[in-house]
């Protein structure tokens, strides 16, 4: 029962994931994606990255934006994600 509630949890993160994934239709000219949709789409760049690999319609980078404050939300996300992640790891290691 446990591991169906975790594949079920599963699908329905991807299900709504899917609904912000870059150049899923969400964003038009008339309503660009801004700085905070560019913070989201940095943090599941590599989920992006390896579903347009199945899918051509997604994007890792959103073509509908508002230009300087969607491509600095994109990036401070990026770095942070897994800049973030790598120091912590090293911070945990030096302290064993």
């Amino acid at each position: 029962m446990k591991k169906l509630n975790s594949v079920l949890s599963l699908l329905l993160i991807f299900i709504f994931m899917y609904g912000c994934m870059p150049g899923g239709g969400e964003s038009t000219a008339k309503d660009p994606a801004g700085f905070f949709m560019g913070v989201w789409h940095g943090w599941i760049a590599p989920i992006s990255l390896i579903w347009s690999l199945f899918n051509p319609a997604i994007r890792v980078y959103e073509i509908y934006n508002t230009g300087w404050w969607y491509d600095f939300g994109f990036y401070i996300a990026v770095i942070s994600g897994f800049g973030g992640v790598s120091l912590s790891r090293r911070k945990k290691k030096e302290k064993e």
